[in-house]
């Protein structure tokens, strides 16, 4: 593997033991999500909250949070350095996860997990700057595949995490366990890594960069279609997430068995991101997105002729057998159509990355919001969420797809 040739920052760790630290740094986000979700019921107990929707928002909030995190650290990194924006990101994180463990009420849980969001974007961000500082090429694809091997298993593992730590302790320990695992991810960082972007590098921030980049993300149409479909596909499916505790334990009584069931329909998307690494230099990524969205409106109106069919709760088997497949198409998505924003940004694709990942994460939001707002006691909502968005994300890469053949036509 070949460092970047354009910067004078080479690898000093051992490839492992690099993967390892860089996929701990941006597992930080999973982690922060995943693990909490078996607690979100004895969370809304214990916080007076008013219905479940409330406990939901402890998952929504956070990727509100994320927004505005990405639009601070992806500039403050590329002028003030890495070590110093995972510094700030854990500090700040490790504040929000104090405020969680100590919050009496609702209101001061989601305050907390604002500030957790906002400061956790500051290593995720850090951490993919960090390889783009020091790999190019075929070295960078082959890290970050390496990388996502690893991250793939945390979605997967979080919510079981979470289930041991309700079984021995609180739920407030589970706070514990995300500073833990931030003082050893930033100790291990400090010790072994050095600074990869060297002072004659860094770019000092300007309002009138921000602008320029802010400008042309939001008049490029091409990428507002792929980022506005982004938005939908990942509200829909940040809707089942936020109410996934809900909809396994209380809908349909499934107890512990609930985090093993997350994981199952986790590695679905864990194997189409396996997958879409091994197809996309094949077929190429708007053929694979073709296929997903066509997959994903399958999935959604199959999803919702079953709901009809039981009343809106099928049986067990048969909502995990569908959602596993449809979260697989979804999985394709998800990288294909991020690397399809980015491509027309070129020099601004640092900003670029934290406009368009903040832009998104601000639409899925209200979408999640709205989904998870009529749920009762079935999956309808769930299911017209997914068809309703999936066919406006499916408009929107069409729209996009036409904008781009007609400013680089074939």
């Amino acid at each position: 593997m070949k460092p970047a040739t354009d910067t004078k920052a080479t690898p000093t760790l051992a490839l492992q033991e690099f993967v390892a630290l860089m996929a701990l740094m941006t597992s930080l986000v999973a982690l922060s999500i995943d693990a909490m979700l078996p607690a979100l019921l004895q969370i809304g107990e214990a916080l007076n909250a008013q219905n479940e929707h409330d406990a939901h928002l402890i998952v929504s909030v956070f990727f509100g949070g994320m927004a505005f995190g990405q639009l601070f650290f992806g500039p403050y990194s590329d002028s003030r350095g890495r070590r110093e924006t995972i510094l700030l990101g854990l500090c700040i994180f490790a504040i929000g996860s104090l405020v969680c463990m100590q919050a009496d009420d609702m209101n001061t849980m989601l305050a907390g997990r604002l500030i957790q969001a906002f400061g956790v974007s500051g290593p995720r961000i850090a951490a993919m700057a960090i390889i783009r500082d020091l790999y190019v090429g075929d070295g960078m694809a082959r890290v970050m595949s390496f990388i996502m091997m690893v991250f793939i298993l945390v979605p997967m593992l979080a919510p079981m995490v979470g289930q041991a730590v309700l079984l021995f302790f609180t739920w407030r320990h589970i706070f514990s366990l995300f500073l833990i695992v931030a003082v050893l991810a930033g100790g291990w960082y400090f010790w072994r890594q050095p600074e990869t972007l060297v002072k004659a590098r860094r770019e000092p921030f300007s309002w009138q960069q921000f602008g320029r980049s802010s400008k042309f993300v939001l008049t490029h149409m091409s990428v507002i279609g792929y980022t506005l479909a982004m938005g939908c596909i990942f509200g829909s499916f940040l809707a089942y997430l936020s109410a996934s505790q809900t909809i396994f334990q209380e809908y349909y009584d499934t107890g512990v068995m609930f985090p093993y069931i997350f994981a199952t329909l986790a590695f679905s998307i864990g194997l189409a991101s396996f997958f879409n690494g091994t197809m996309v230099m094949r077929f190429g990524m708007s053929k694979l997105v073709r296929i997903a969205l066509v997959g994903v409106l399958s999935f959604a109106l199959l999803f919702n002729l079953i709901l009809l069919a039981f009343d809106g709760l099928p049986p067990l088997v048969i909502t995990i057998s569908t959602m596993f497949v449809g979260f697989f198409f979804v999985g394709i998505l998800f990288g294909n159509l991020n690397a399809m924003a980015m491509q027309p940004l070129g020099e601004m694709a640092g900003l670029g990355a934290a406009i368009i990942g903040s832009l998104s994460s601000l639409i899925a939001v209200p979408v999640a919001l709205s989904i998870d707002s009529f749920l009762t006691s079935n999956l309808y909502p769930i299911g017209i969420g997914f068809l309703i968005f999936f066919m406006l994300a499916a408009a929107a890469v069409y729209f996009a797809e036409k904008e781009r053949h007609e400013i680089q036509p074939d």
